[in-house]
């Protein structure tokens, strides 16, 4: 689709205060959400190598909070759950490609899912996001607003991706193609994982961390200019490094750090054939 048109609406309506927002403001809206979930725009983008945040979509996402009235939605048993309406879950079908297995896993409105993808209960996608073909989503694990994930990654149970909507302009969370993201991780504060990187169980990026890359013997971390990348193809464990000072010294203390131990060779491209085939 031509954003152009679109775009401008969204800008126009978001300038204006909440009571002279009309029924034009809700079909931008709706228009907005139906070009997410079928892929046609995204919150951001790759662009000559880096990644570039469509700030509009935010706003129009942020719009469909404003503009939504909280409704009761189908109930499941005996729960009941009351949402925006326009933030209502998706209802795919068979032609979508995508395996929803039962048990309690949420799609929102506005969120992506290529054919292939896997979501395995309970799981929760949330607006804006973008999942990449062939991905899995395992069990517990959350993709938040606006992540932008990549093709056959596989999210591990109880992983998490946090969502940034605001400011509009904050880059999201970024996990780029054939990325392995362990179990009880934590990707959160528009931190980029680049290409084949493996978070290992349990590793959590933010944007205060600092992450220490023993092969290369350097450190990365979020600057002014740019959010924590963590390069291709790195290995990441949960590490620590030693607190200084005689009374930290002497109590033994440390503080947690990723860690970047290896890049990928044969022998963890092996172990991610495994998920593959579990996939």
């Amino acid at each position: 689709m031509t954003a152009g048109p679109l775009r401008a609406r969204i800008e126009a309506a978001f300038g204006q205060p909440a009571e002279s927002l009309d029924a034009g403001a809700r079909a931008s809206v709706d228009e907005l959400l139906q070009a997410l979930a079928a892929g046609e725009v995204r919150a951001a983008e790759p662009a000559g190598g880096r990644w570039q945040v469509n700030g509009w979509v935010k706003q129009g996402i942020l719009l469909a909070f404003r503009l939504g009235r909280v409704v009761e939605t189908e109930p499941a048993g005996p729960m009941r759950f009351f949402d925006k309406d326009t933030l209502l879950p998706r209802r795919f079908t068979v032609a979508d490609g995508v395996r929803v297995v039962p048990g309690g896993s949420s799609v929102r409105s506005g969120a992506y899912l290529a054919p292939g993808t896997v979501v395995m209960p309970p799981a929760y996608v949330n607006v804006g996001a973008w999942v990449g073909e062939g991905t899995m989503i395992d069990s517990h694990a959350l993709v938040g607003s606006c992540a932008q994930v990549g093709r056959r990654v596989h999210l591990s149970a109880g992983a998490m991706l946090g969502g940034v909507l605001e400011p509009v302009g904050a880059l999201p969370v970024i996990v780029e193609d054939e990325v392995l993201i362990g179990g009880n991780c934590g990707v959160y504060e528009g931190a980029v994982v680049r290409r084949r990187a493996v978070l290992g169980s349990g590793v959590i990026l933010t944007g205060a961390v600092t992450v220490y890359d023993v092969p290369r013997e350097t450190t990365y971390r979020r600057t002014a200019d740019a959010p924590l990348t963590i390069p291709e193809g790195a290995v990441v464990v949960a590490g620590s490094r030693r607190l200084g000072g005689s009374f930290a010294e002497g109590q033994g203390l440390g503080l947690y750090t990723p860690v970047i131990v290896k890049y990928r060779d044969e022998k963890t491209d092996a172990s991610t054939a495994l998920e593959e085939a579990l996939r």
